[in-house]
């Protein structure tokens, strides 16, 4: 069975949506929600006026704008609403990679939003480096806490013989998923509900995740990371993932840290795994300086700045071990 196939009659229309969308040559590329907030409030953009604006831009629209075959779709996927005479869409469409991405509307307020922006598209790139520059076999891989599908369906397109798992434990971003993994055209790509490893069985060559990382005191699920200052999550997946790596298995981590004065409480706290002789280690920032904005929200009166990091992972056998904290290279022991 295919992915198209295994989806209900409302997920066959968002994907009907977003191929239009596809043929149309539709693009957008996702901004930090700040940006999207600035740009949103400028004078002429309360409604929407081309189809970017109403599935990029996340701005009512007036009916009519879009085409009735559109706005049916969106009725039959039950991601239309109506407010004040006008309507919006619950989801927005992305672009990455020539692939359209559905994920929540905007401003993610809901508990189950599913987020796309920014990280995404470091993330992606990081999976793309880390495959580029590894040559070991990639026959299982898993993306946990997957969102849109971004990890998994990247690692999906670039190994086609590899089992690819797609893990949330929002059925939101299980759904949205689904609908993006049979838009891009991945078969081999499966989708299952799992608390990080937690629900599957069986060891993989490669795990990836971008794992929410903010303290946040509404604690959506997609921002946070819970822990001090939203770094439990990425330690839990370290925790998990390292047992369940094949030799030669590698564990792509993308997240961000809480800087404290001028400590990385993160590549701290990894401390406990630092000298197996099982493992090498890369760790280096990607961006020194991302959500500013979340300083001013309580818990982070003492955080200096808020870096994403990449931590990779790979089970080499015994004798080789340490951890190398390289802001600009990729040294490996």
């Amino acid at each position: 069975m295919n992915q198209e196939e295994r989806l209900s009659t409302s997920d066959l229309a968002l994907l009907q949506l977003g191929r239009r969308l596809q043929a149309d040559g539709y693009r957008f590329i996702t901004p930090t929600p700040l940006t999207h907030e600035r740009v949103n409030q400028r004078p002429g953009n309360e409604r929407s006026k081309t189809l970017r604006d109403v599935f990029g831009w996340s701005r009512p629209f007036a009916p009519g704008l879009i085409s009735a075959d559109e706005q049916g779709q969106l009725q039959e996927a039950e991601v239309l609403e109506e407010r004040d005479g006008l309507l919006r869409s619950r989801v927005r469409w992305s672009s990455l990679d020539g692939l359209l991405f559905a994920h929540s509307q905007f401003p993610t307020e809901a508990t189950d939003a599913v987020f796309f922006g920014p990280d995404s598209y470091r993330f992606a790139q990081l999976i793309h480096a880390h495959l580029q520059q590894n040559f070991t076999a990639v026959h299982r891989a898993v993306d946990i806490g997957c969102g849109a599908g971004v990890g998994a369906i990247v690692i999906a397109r670039a190994r086609r013989e590899a089992q690819v798992l797609a893990l949330d434990i929002n059925p939101l971003a299980l759904r949205l998923t689904a609908v993006n993994a049979a838009l891009g055209e991945v078969a081999n790509v499966e989708i299952a509900r799992s608390d990080v490893l937690q629900d599957v069985e069986g060891d993989f060559d490669l795990i990836v995740a971008n794992p929410p990382y903010m303290a946040d005191p509404s604690e959506r699920a997609y921002r946070h990371g819970g822990g001090v200052l939203g770094a439990g999550l990425s330690l839990r997946i370290v925790e998990q993932a390292l047992p369940r790596l094949t030799p030669g298995g590698s564990l792509v981590l993308y997240t961000g840290v809480a800087m404290v004065d001028g400590r990385d409480p993160f590549l701290e706290a990894l401390e406990k795994w630092r000298d197996s002789a099982e493992f090498g280690w890369t760790y280096k920032e990607l961006d020194p300086d991302v959500f500013g904005e979340e300083l001013l929200t309580p818990g982070y009166q003492d955080v200096e700045r808020i870096a994403v990091v990449a931590l990779v992972v790979t089970r080499i056998g015994a004798g080789i071990g340490g951890i190398v904290d390289e802001q600009a290279s990729e040294v490996r022991h």
